[in-house]
């Protein structure tokens, strides 16, 4: 990945025996879409000529303006490692615009550009490092997936023990193969659960990682007879699966979360980018937690925040301040999980943030007790507020944000609050096995 122009396009594509060319997309929900064209089509696709039918995507247009055109972001270019070597696929990130060259509104890479763009207006560059947790469950004869393992290590376990250990180093090969760098990766507590870590970059760039760190992970799972899902809490009774997200801002290519002098090593930015962040935290959860069952994740027992709190020396706070400094310092957000979309988590991060800072607003103090142990009326007494409880609850909550629903845009805040609220609904509908197998009995 990097900087190429169209004849550094068309030069890797005759040289490596490109024959397929995927023009790839996100939609409102964060689930990855794309049009395939062969090699004698990229002329016209990097004229931003191809286009499709938008009303077919949820989210995007009515039928009676559905048509869409994909402006492919050249930078992203990529060949697909696990595809036949000869005839190759490669793949090429889109940005979408309408027939008239704005823009489409609902496109979720735009509401990132469109936030990082006040960002680089106060000099700003916002830097991302996300943490993905993802469980490798077997698939049933049909080749269906299952949340069934035979498998029971734990954090940091290693084989023969973790039985993912080898899938998850083709999984590291291939990520470094398509130009990610890779810090670590490792077995997470629960059994089946795994992290791969990757670089901290510019964000933009982040967001585009973390849709093809999706992909080649459920691919090369694929590869070994396993399915890799990245749902937040797939099974009862174990820790669920976790997106955090490492954020820094710099200016003129310093680090200004950064301050020798604060006896935390914190600058006022950094603070301030803080308050900003717990002040929206509620309002951006139906982002940052975009699911039914990611709620199910965000309860007491399982390492999960609930609580709106941060400290710099204990785990169980909603933000957490790593120990290092200097140009690492970073403040970790731990509520987000895999599910959500990545433009848009990060877009509400950062305008959160920013929020913060240019009205300095101030977090309370810290909370470096265990909050995990604490009882309600202890919380109460040191004025912790908690997260949304459930998604009808986060959605009512990113309504009242004026600040959220701005950055998300009035398309994409009523189309998302209105899809979210009929997954509510159709939830609560529902008649699970733990209501038959506790009340049929009995009543």
């Amino acid at each position: 990945m990097g900087a190429y122009t169209k004849q550094d396009i068309f030069r890797m594509v005759e040289e490596e025996d490109v024959e397929f060319i995927r023009l790839q997309f996100t939609d409102m929900f964060g689930t990855l879409k794309n049009i395939a064209i062969t090699k004698s089509q990229l002329e016209k696709a990097l004229e931003n000529q191809c286009m499709f039918d938008g009303s077919s995507i949820e989210g995007f247009v009515r039928i009676e303006e559905s048509d869409m055109y994909l402006y492919p972001d050249l930078s992203t270019f990529a060949i697909f490692p696990w595809r036949p070597q000869q005839g190759k696929v490669a793949r090429i990130i889109c940005d979408i615009y309408r027939p008239n060259g704005r823009p489409f509104e609902g496109d979720p890479r735009y509401i990132l550009r469109k936030t990082l763009v006040e960002a680089q207006g106060l000099g700003y560059q916002f830097d991302v490092g996300p943490e993905c947790e993802f469980f490798l469950f077997h698939t049933d004869e049909d080749g269906q997936p299952t949340t069934l393992s035979h498998e029971r290590a734990g954090y940091f376990d290693l084989g023969p023990v973790d039985l993912g250990e080898n899938a998850r180093r083709d999984m590291v090969l291939t990520l470094e193969e398509m130009g990610f760098g890779i810090e670590a990766s490792h077995h997470e507590v629960a059994p089946a659960q795994h992290e791969i870590d990757f670089h901290y970059n510019e964000c933009l760039t982040t967001a585009d990682h973390i849709m093809t760190f999706k992909l080649a992970v459920k691919t090369i799972a694929k590869r070994f007879g396993l399915f890799a899902s990245f749902m937040p809490k797939p099974r009862y009774g174990v820790n669920g699966s976790g997106m955090h997200i490492n954020m820094s801002v710099s200016k003129d290519g310093r680090n200004i979360f950064e301050d020798p002098s604060d006896p935390m090593g914190l600058s006022q930015e950094a603070y301030y980018f803080m308050g900003g962040l717990m002040k929206h935290i509620r309002g951006m959860a139906a982002v940052t937690n975009p699911l039914v069952n990611s709620y199910k994740r965000l309860v007491p027992g399982f390492e999960a925040p609930m609580d709106i709190a941060w400290s710099a020396t204990n785990r169980s706070p909603l933000i957490r301040i790593p120990a290092a400094r200097g140009a690492a310092t970073r403040i970790e957000l731990r509520s987000p999980d895999p599910a959500a979309n990545p433009y848009l988590a990060l877009a509400v991060c950062l305008a959160a943030g920013l929020d913060g800072v240019k009205n300095q607003i101030k977090p309370p103090e810290p909370v470096d007790a265990n909050i995990f142990e604490m009882s309600k009326s202890e919380k109460q007494a040191l004025q912790i507020a908690s997260l949304p409880s459930d998604l009808y609850e986060a959605v009512q909550e990113m309504k009242k944000d004026a600040l959220i629903c701005g950055v998300l845009g009035e398309h994409i805040s009523e189309k998302y609050a209105k899809a979210k609220l009929a997954e509510w609904e159709a939830y609560q509908k529902q008649v699970t096995e733990w209501e038959i197998s506790n009340y049929l009995y009995k009543i």
